[in-house]
């Protein structure tokens, strides 16, 4: 048999394969609903609630109940939310959905044990909304997610439009870039090094009397280290979580001082995912030092919404805020009532008083 033959041969008897799928159409939106002074809404009696504002998903509008002792007088000790469809008296056809009930935490973040979704619901049937009894109160209250008297919640809306059969074409996957990896690796072996630095980091950059190396001053070797990982990787290392906000700080500065732009990014994220009562004040001087706009608007949002301003005013950080950026006080009090204003004054006047005897 000749080689044509063979290859017809093969060709008539080859197998052929092929791949189709049926696809439910989907489209969706997410709402994040912020409960502000969630101690006050427990005067709202069983069965109950408290309406969100109207907002859009899936060409829809939509908005959620809120139930802070339950919705039936057998779940008073829950909290619960419903989705309800707002133009469902002007919908000619079905509105059919799913809703996905996400408690977030302190990042923002939906926390995988209080994530709930409902089946597959016809809203134009239920007007009333389809929900759940969440959690209940004490395990919100005793949990992290409770912070300055609020919690949020998201809620993801998924929309069934319609089904469809498509034709699959075989997956080629391409693998993720390594280069990160292989930059990390020549880092630790040290092979191949182009400089070699000595002991710490920080402020300017001086040859030292050795050659091929360079000392730099003022930065620990730790934050140095973290530092060098992201030049080489674009990412930092891992960081354990009770020295996260400190590094944070240390890296910031760094990240300004060598216009590494988007490490203080990375940085003023971290941070503001650490601001409360005892840290706000000494964040707000470190981001209105190193122009980080959007950690200082955090701050200051903490501030105007915090019910523990007072204190905020009697922290160490705060006294070294006045002292080292007297400016910052008019961002404060800007939103502030009179009498907080007023005190905030009187501490300042205190402070440039106590800044002025030690100097004489």
């Amino acid at each position: 048999m000749t080689a044509s033959s063979l290859a017809a041969a093969a060709s008539d008897g080859a197998s052929s394969s092929s791949a189709s799928a049926i696809v439910a159409a989907t489209v969706n939106g997410h709402h994040v609903l912020k409960i502000v002074g969630y101690s006050l809404t427990k005067a709202v009696p069983n069965g109950k609630s408290i309406r969100s504002r109207p907002f859009r998903a899936g060409g829809h509008t939509w908005h959620m109940l809120y139930y802070p002792n339950g919705n039936r007088a057998e779940k008073a000790d829950f909290v619960a939310f419903y989705l309800c469809l707002d133009d469902a008296e002007a919908c000619n056809e079905a509105v059919e959905a799913k809703a996905i009930f996400s408690l977030l935490d302190m990042e923002g973040n939906p926390v995988s044990s209080y994530r709930f979704t409902t089946r597959l619901v016809n809203f134009m049937e239920h007007k009333k909304g389809w929900g759940f009894d969440f959690m209940k109160r004490e395990s919100l209250e005793e949990s992290e997610y409770l912070k300055d008297d609020c919690f949020k919640i998201q809620i993801d809306v998924v929309i069934i439009t319609d089904f469809h059969t498509e034709e699959e074409t075989p997956l080629i996957v391409v693998p993720l870039s390594d280069m990160r990896r292989q930059f990390g690796d020549l880092l630790l072996s040290k092979q191949g090094a182009d400089v070699k630095f000595q002991a710490q980091l920080y402020g300017r950059m001086r040859e030292s009397t050795t050659r091929g190396a360079i000392r730099i001053d003022d930065m620990e070797e730790e934050v140095f280290r973290a530092m060098l990982t992201f030049v080489y990787t674009d990412d930092l290392p891992e960081i354990k979580q009770q020295d996260e906000a400190a590094m944070a700080q240390h890296l910031l500065v760094a990240a300004d001082r060598y216009n590494l732009e988007r490490m203080k990014l990375i940085c003023e994220h971290n941070l503001s995912k650490h601001i409360d009562t005892d840290s706000v004040a000494n964040i707000l001087v470190l981001a209105e030092q190193h122009s980080c706009h959007m950690l200082k608007e955090a701050c200051l949002e903490f501030l105007r919404l915090s019910r523990s301003l007072k204190a905020v005013m009697e922290t160490d950080g705060f006294g070294h805020l006045i002292s080292s950026c007297p400016g910052l006080i008019k961002d404060i009090t800007r939103k502030e009532a009179r009498a907080v204003a007023r005190a905030i004054y009187f501490l300042f006047i205190k402070e440039l008083l106590k800044k002025s005897h030690i100097s004489s």
